[in-house]
């Protein structure tokens, strides 16, 4: 299958060099089955400006030839891959990170990493954020930051971005450098160089856990992202809805992707069924039921906890204080995914 690739490809022609995308050698990676098609190509001009088009062209022209896989194409520029020296980088004092995704938006994903920092605070861990959705940076809401202006100091030799602080927690979101309104005008190199800088240059001093808030879905953004920040494991959230579920399976595959290669923790089924407060014995299912936990069950993939739809949450996502720090029965359902999570992560390193 990679050897038809490279022949649909090498009909695809550089307008500047001549050359097409697999003599030229613009081709990367590839990492290809009949579900799923990965094509990561390099140029080794900077903002090569014919980049877009011969990335559309290949997309278009795989597509096509394989109907039944999805096909993603992925564009990066010059040999070294990451922005910074690692001796120019303030992750060093991170212990581990972990990226809360979801196939779709919606689902309630920052709420659920917001929550799950909490729960981690509470159980004593030094935990940050970095909120990496650039598409729709809500941490700064959730946490009452949101008039936070970040500082720049000089330290060790580097100019870092002093992140906000809020009930123990180390917070830094795209959204503390634009306005609401500007978010959805990103695109492309634009929100990655910003995201690179924010992983390398925030002062995130000694952390325990950080949790990166991902942008919803897969593409560019993330695989930026991972080739940035070495990312020990995920998380998917999803709802019960089938519809959601659907989209669970993108977020789970470009983890396992052979390129990527991060362990999936498994699964955290959000707003799993509603009790009202005069009915504490009844659940109702406005959203469907365990769509995320047959998922999990059927796929191979663990399923942490579900969470209930909880007045207490949407409140405090508005409110500035994340529910798991003002109501003892949600941030129950919190820790306990945050306990799995943690003993995931503590048996890889036995």
């Amino acid at each position: 299958m990679e050897e038809k690739i490279r022949e649909l490809l090498a009909g695809i022609v550089h307008p500047e060099t001549g050359r097409d995308l697999a003599s030229g050698g613009m081709i990367d990676s590839i990492s290809a089955d009949s579900e799923r098609i990965v094509l990561t190509l390099r140029f080794a001009k900077t903002r090569d400006p014919f980049a877009a088009k011969l990335k559309n062209q290949a997309q278009e022209l795989l597509s096509e030839a394989f109907p039944a896989a999805q096909v993603m194409v992925v564009v990066r520029e010059g040999a070294p891959r990451r922005a910074e020296p690692a001796n120019k980088t303030t992750t060093g004092g991170i212990g581990r990170v972990i990226a809360v995704a979801s196939g779709k938006g919606g689902v309630g994903k920052s709420t659920v990493t917001a929550n799950l920092a909490v729960a981690l605070r509470n159980m004593g861990y030094r935990t940050g954020i970095l909120d990496a959705d650039i598409y729709g940076p809500s941490q700064p809401k959730m946490f009452g930051v949101e008039d936070y202006l970040p500082e720049a100091v000089h330290e060790e030799g580097i100019d870092q971005i002093v992140p906000a602080e809020s009930m123990g927690i180390s917070l830094m979101s795209i959204g503390f450098f634009i306005k609401p309104d500007d978010a959805l005008l990103w695109r492309g190199a634009m929100a990655v160089n910003a995201l690179k800088q924010l992983i390398h240059q925030t002062r995130w001093g000694r952390l325990d856990f950080l949790l990166a808030d991902l942008p919803p879905g897969t593409g560019d953004i993330h695989l930026s992202i991972i080739n940035e920040l070495k990312i020990d494991t995920a998380v998917i959230v999803s709802t019960p809805q089938q519809v959601a579920v659907a989209d669970v399976r993108r977020g789970v595959e470009l983890f396992r992707n052979p390129q990527v290669n991060i362990p999936v923790a498994g699964i955290v089924e959000n707003m799993a069924w509603f009790t009202p407060a005069e009915l504490p014995d009844n659940r109702y299912y406005l959203f469907g039921k365990g769509g995320a936990r047959e998922f999990a069950e059927s796929h191979g993939v663990d399923f942490l906890g579900d969470i209930p739809i909880v007045q207490s949450i949407m409140e405090g996502s508005d409110g500035g204080r994340p529910a798991s720090a003002i109501d003892p029965r949600v941030e129950e359902h919190y820790r306990d995914i945050a306990g799995k999570i943690v003993d995931k992560l503590t048996k890889t390193e036995e």
